[in-house]
């Protein structure tokens, strides 16, 4: 039986979010509140690896009060339990102090129920950093493999995990201890559709919360903004891109033209 958490985030949509042109980051309010999209694959994952092997699936998550909407999206995609830990102690935080918090409450789980395997999507849409799974890693000391798209065993009784990587040319197949931590693609599932009785269920759901007193062990420093090295001074909209150049006249005009192009460019092709 395993104990496998997911860790999500609610975010907003960046397909129709706005930046707000004062404070140049992301105007929350513009857009609708979603499961991060890579954290979907990573409850789905879980849940697929619960019905492989058996055990249970908890989710947890950072955040105010309505991201308790995102804990139901993951009871609908077949979570058992989930958490929140929700404070005004936990604001601002950047990758390091939601990493430390995140890994408190994980703590505080294991103490109820020991974990065998943490699992994180690749990285939040709204920050693109991919920083937190292997924080939290980092923190509870135990092996991060990133870029996981493939779960080839898991072995609770021999205590090993073998994965499948994402690399640019392929992939590395990896064998680690447990408990361990994934952060996963989108590509290593296809997110199912939430059964008429997991949707019931999730409507009525109602997770444990903890703010920041609940939690062992904590350094207050270490949370929120006052925990937070990096601020985001500006978040802009990139220019679009130019169309290509056409080059017109005949064949020996188009070739002197593009190689006097060339030529202008040749120090991108020095190496």
């Amino acid at each position: 039986m395993l104990h496998i958490v997911a860790c999500i985030k609610q975010v907003p949509d960046t397909k129709v979010a706005k930046i707000n042109p004062k404070t140049n980051t992301i105007d929350r309010a513009s857009a609708p509140a979603i499961l991060n999209p890579y954290d979907a694959h990573a409850v789905e994952e879980a849940v697929r690896l619960k019905k492989r092997y058996g055990g249970v699936v908890s989710v947890l998550t950072m955040g105010p009060p309505p991201a308790v909407k995102a804990i139901r999206k993951c009871i609908e995609l077949g979570a058992d339990e989930g958490y929140m830990i929700s404070d005004r102690a936990f604001a601002g935080a950047d990758t390091l102090a939601t990493s430390y918090a995140l890994a408190k409450a994980l703590e505080q789980i294991a103490k109820q129920r020991p974990i065998d395997l943490i699992i994180c999507g690749k990285m939040t849409i709204d920050g693109d950093t991919g920083q937190v799974g292997p924080g939290i890693a980092r923190r509870l000391d135990i092996p991060p493999l990133t870029g996981v798209n493939k779960v080839v065993e898991i072995n609770k009784e021999k205590g090993y995990a073998i994965v499948h990587r994402k690399l640019e040319d392929g992939y590395e197949v990896v064998k680690s201890t447990l408990p361990c931590l994934f952060t996963v693609e989108k590509e290593i599932n296809d997110i199912s559709f939430a059964p008429l009785p997991n949707m019931i269920k999730a409507a009525r759901y109602y997770p444990t919360i903890w703010t920041a007193n609940d939690l062992e062990n904590v350094d207050r420093k270490q949370l929120g903004l006052k925990g937070s090295p990096t601020i985001v001074s500006k978040i802009w909209t990139p220019p679009k891109p130019k169309g290509g150049e056409m080059l017109e006249g005949t064949t020996e005009e188009k070739v002197e033209q593009l190689l006097s192009i060339v030529l202008e460019k040749k120090e991108l092709f020095q190496s």
